[in-house]
């Protein structure tokens, strides 16, 4: 875990980065990608999600999760959310739009009013890479200033 310090400009600048986000959404999606195709199955982002632990803590504590049909349609649900063009698989292209989205909606969420975040420090944490690409431009700033 990593605590980090962000805005909403702190991640539309990332997400405006085009070559920072889609390096960063290329290398989650190929993370996922299990079986190597170039395209997510409903299964490999249903796996995807089901490491969030949505369902099991409530604040950090374990909860006994909903009945399995419920689970079942939320995850259903994010699927239909990524595959754009329903075909039954999501490409990179459709990923990227969607995490777009995600990230921009977080933005939008979080105003300019600085917050700490807890984020996994696993390499995989968009926001961690938001805050990690501000970082970098404040410390290339710095030392173009000096």
């Amino acid at each position: 875990m990593a605590v980090v310090i962000l805005d909403g400009s702190t991640v539309r600048g990332f997400v405006n980065d085009e070559k920072a986000f889609n390096a960063s959404a290329d290398e989650a999606f190929d993370a996922l990608d299990v079986d190597s195709n170039g395209v997510l199955s409903r299964e490999e982002l249903r796996r995807a999600c089901e490491t969030f632990r949505l369902f099991e803590t409530h604040f950090g504590e374990d909860v006994a999760p909903p009945h399995p049909d419920q689970v079942s349609a939320l995850y259903d649900s994010i699927f239909d959310q990524f595959d754009c063009d329903g075909s039954g698989a999501v490409d990179v292209g459709e990923f990227r739009a969607e995490v777009r989205n995600i990230m921009l909606a977080i933005a939008d969420g979080l105003g300019s009013a600085p917050i700490q975040v807890a984020v996994e420090d696993d390499g995989f944490s968009f926001l961690k890479k938001a805050a990690d690409l501000e970082a970098a431009k404040i410390q290339r700033a710095l030392a173009l200033s000096s």
